[in-house]
């Protein structure tokens, strides 16, 4: 593997990381707070105390971003500013909707957008993702926007089911157990679409590791 091969794939799995990361560490400030006997008090506490590992840790991982990649992308920014935002709000009210809520604008606003794009002909996830597949020509760029706009719409309503039959802790596992493997599953189903536009095979592996930031 080259110089330029090794730095591209330690920033594919650098941004994997960044993407992620916040989330586990959400889960693991709840889970270590859960009280051990079931009650409402104790719930919320866990959830204000992982809601505000989670903003830190958002915080840092754009950080990371900058320091180790020289920029931070427009959705991370996005991103970050509303797990903030939506996170101080379930901690000053103690209400975990806000923070359950989040996912949902994200997934809807980023739907629209590529899907917008997509109408007037304009490829915004090969902006939003730098031109990160080399070779991939304009038209799988669009229809590549075009599912990614498809499948975030579905994850808001995905989101939305869930976070009103679930109890918050089941919303949580279900961001590990059901929204990442969709999404695994889902870039690469694109895979084949990809490199019928231009794709090389030898990049394929790269999908998988540049995917768009699902807002998680």
């Amino acid at each position: 593997m080259s110089e330029n091969e090794a730095k591209k794939a330690a920033s594919s799995w650098l941004n994997v990381a960044v993407d992620y990361g916040p989330l586990l560490v959400f889960l693991g400030a709840y889970r270590w707070n859960s009280p051990a006997t079931p009650n409402a008090a104790g719930e919320l506490a866990a959830i204000i105390a992982g809601t505000g590992a989670f903003m830190v840790a958002a915080i840092a991982a754009l950080l990371v971003s900058k320091w180790r990649l020289g920029k931070v992308s427009p959705m991370l920014w996005f991103s970050t500013a509303l797990i903030v935002g939506f996170g101080s709000m379930t901690i000053f009210f103690g209400d975990p909707t806000f923070v359950q809520l989040k996912p949902t604008i994200i997934y809807a606003v980023f739907g629209i957008v590529l899907l917008g794009g997509f109408v007037t002909g304009r490829p915004l996830l090969k902006i939003l993702l730098e031109a990160a597949f080399e070779g991939l020509n304009d038209a799988g760029w669009l229809k590549l926007s075009r599912n990614w706009g498809v499948f975030f719409l579905m994850l808001a309503i995905l989101n939305e089911v869930l976070r009103a039959q679930m109890t918050f802790e089941g919303w949580l596992w279900a961001k590990i157990w059901v929204f990442l493997p969709l999404t695994f599953l889902f870039t690469f189903s694109q895979i084949p679409m990809l490199m019928k536009h231009g794709l090389a095979f030898e990049d394929k592996d790269e999908v998988l590791k540049d995917e768009p930031p699902t807002g998680i």
